[in-house]
């Protein structure tokens, strides 16, 4: 029974920290804790009346490495695909590398358990233990992103803010073009309620481009029935952080705290929903649709930037976590 009321407690400070505010990244740890702890108590305890049988906790156990080596697998096939389909760049590694650095432990593990280096166990225990403190972050993430994605867009906004994601010469990319026409989507369902958001598009303009991303995604809308002066353009931003700073700046010289939604790709809307509130600006997240083969690599690269933003609480944990099991043996009188 403590589990289901801890679980619930969780689950309970979700939802009310939720309700404050849905941009907190804390959010998505506190919900995969109150399902972690709920689902522990119904294997423990089963339905009212039953008993969940001891093999199927067994085979639940077995299974989990099995199904650590598929998702080494998918990430594997998934960078190759990457590399093919995008060309060779250290951010299309990511998925690969990653689906790489999965199949380590188990290495590891294989050949602690061969040549009896049992020093070589309690490394792979320190790993272990950084890597489940990671997997566990990447999962809450994951879970998050699907739930802060799912929560339906509200309408009367000021402004439609769209983020750039590079040029190809001077047109835009598909996954740039995706988001645009999410945005004009959603200005064409205001309109139709009766009124007249600016259509923001920001980015500036890269060494290697011929144009801003601002201006050809300006032109982008105008060439797809987007009135010209419904359209302002943020052209000097080079990140997402360095985007909503700007049009902010530019907004306030017409609303002093305008309501806004920020359309970006949907791998990328939750750490855009994070600098949003660290920037106190009254703005939600709208995704648009990203091809599935991108998206795993991309999520990668989001939740990789998510954590070294938080470098130094991560660190220090990991930290902590890698010194458990040699101070454990060594608690323990070292290895006979």
């Amino acid at each position: 029974m403590i589990l289901l009321l801890i679980g619930l407690a969780l689950l309970g400070f979700c939802g009310y920290r939720f309700r404050q505010d849905r941009r907190r990244l804390s959010n998505g740890v506190y919900l995969l804790l109150g399902l972690t702890f709920t689902g522990l108590w119904m294997l423990q305890s089963g339905a009212p009346g039953t008993e969940v049988p001891s093999f199927v906790i067994a085979t639940i156990a077995l299974l989990s490495p099995l199904l650590v080596l598929l998702l080494a697998g998918f990430l594997i096939v998934n960078g190759v695909t990457m590399l093919r389909r995008e060309g060779f760049s250290v951010a299309n590694l990511l998925s690969l590398v990653a689906g790489l650095g999965l199949l380590v432990p188990y290495v590891l593990l294989a050949s602690a358990l061969l040549t009896q280096r049992y020093w070589l166990a309690v490394v792979l225990g320190s790993f272990s233990l950084v890597a489940s403190y990671l997997g566990f972050l990447f999962t809450s993430f994951l879970l998050y992103s699907y739930v802060y994605g799912r929560q339906k867009y509200q309408p009367g906004m000021d402004a439609i803010v769209v983020h750039g994601a590079g040029l190809s010469g001077a047109d835009v990319t598909p996954l740039l073009a995706s988001r645009l026409d999410k945005a004009a989507d959603v200005f064409r369902a205001e309109v139709a309620e009766g009124r007249s958001p600016l259509l923001v598009v920001s980015g500036g303009k890269g060494s290697d481009e011929v144009v801003s991303e601002a201006e050809a995604m300006c032109v982008y809308l105008v060439d797809h029935g987007i009135p010209r002066e419904n359209v302002m353009l943020e052209d000097r931003s080079t990140t997402t952080l360095e985007n909503l700073e700007y049009t902010r700046d530019l907004l306030r010289a017409n609303t002093t705290k305008p309501r806004m939604v920020l359309v970006t790709s949907n791998f990328h809307i939750l750490r855009t929903a994070t600098f949003a509130r660290s920037l106190d600006l009254d703005a939600e997240v709208i995704g648009s649709h990203t091809a599935r083969y991108y998206l795993p690599s991309a999520t990668l690269r989001e939740f990789a930037a998510v954590t070294v933003e938080h470098k130094w609480l991560n660190g220090t944990v990991c930290l902590i976590l890698a010194a458990l099991p040699p101070l454990v043996v060594w608690a323990a009188g070292g290895i006979a």
